[in-house]
């Protein structure tokens, strides 16, 4: 009886080692290097996004996304792109947008038959969450043509920066609410599953240094929505795509309201998510 026990237990030990040291986000033990990821700085330098006094969210979200993108460059597990620089939209990307519009077009209209079919039959149930922003025909394009781009190039993972906002009645008006907000694929959509586990590595270091968001719909700070572009709306990512799109808080926010504090909270930011990526991926 003894001897049965122990090499019972001998072969248990190794199986649950095993479990406990591998990365608790990804369905495979080892995922496969190099770990492709495209960085997308919200907005753009024709439609700026929010904007407190002086300061735009399209030149704070290119900063964040750069330090990110240079974090990751430096481990070699990591193949990283970006879709800006301090010139625009770089030059893969701008010449994506412009030579393939009208397969982006076609990419965004079959999408959105499809999803409608599925709506019209029951297979998909469209819900309402945090009311957003309506996007202009061009920024629509790029949004789809990013998304069609991630597919096409097999990217493992694909994160939007951006700055929240809410309604105030000037530019130089300090609103209500405060706080950072990761946003992911509603569980309905192809890639929600793994999405929502890079949510929660990034959101469990973000959350170690900064309060999460206070405004009622996106108390928890991780909010699934199944309309935002960026996350793969009308399933327009890959499956095995993982997506997520942070807010990183309220652009009027004291920290972000002069230089050296915003510059010191993007050095923290890009560290704390650049940990929530590497965590996601190879475990902690």
């Amino acid at each position: 009886m003894k001897k049965i026990l122990f090499i019972l237990i001998a072969f248990l030990i190794p199986v649950f080692f095993t479990q406990a040291v591998s990365p608790v986000s990804k369905s495979t033990s080892k995922p496969v290097e190099p770990i492709r990821i495209l960085l997308v700085p919200g907005h753009d330098n024709e439609v700026w996004g929010a904007q407190y006094g002086n300061i735009k969210e399209a030149n704070m979200t290119l900063v964040l996304a750069t330090q990110v993108y240079n974090l990751l460059k430096k481990d070699k597990r990591f193949e990283v792109y970006i879709t800006r620089d301090s010139s625009g939209y770089t030059k893969e990307f701008a010449d994506y947008f412009s030579q393939h519009k009208e397969d982006i077009i076609s990419f965004r209209q079959n999408a959105k038959q499809e999803m409608q079919a599925k709506v019209a039959t029951g297979s998909f149930v469209q819900k309402e969450t945090v009311i957003h922003n309506s996007v202009t025909k061009d920024t629509s394009i790029v949004l789809y043509g990013i998304n069609k781009w991630v597919d096409e190039n097999k990217m493992d993972a694909v994160i939007h920066f951006h700055f929240n906002d809410y309604p105030r009645p000037t530019k130089w008006k300090i609103g209500e609410y405060k706080g950072f907000t990761i946003y992911m694929p509603d569980g309905q959509l192809a890639n929600s599953k793994e999405s929502s586990k890079l949510a929660g590595s990034i959101f469990s270091q973000l959350h170690k240094k900064y309060q999460s968001s206070t405004l009622p719909e996106e108390i928890g700070g991780m909010v699934p929505d199944q309309k935002l572009i960026a996350l793969g709306a009308n399933d327009t990512l890959n499956p095995d795509t993982s997506s997520v799109l942070v807010e990183y808080g309220y652009i009027y926010e004291k920290m972000f309201r002069k230089s050296s504090t915003r510059h010191q909270a993007y050095k923290t930011m890009a560290g704390l998510t650049t940990k929530g990526i590497t965590n996601y991926f190879f475990g902690k």
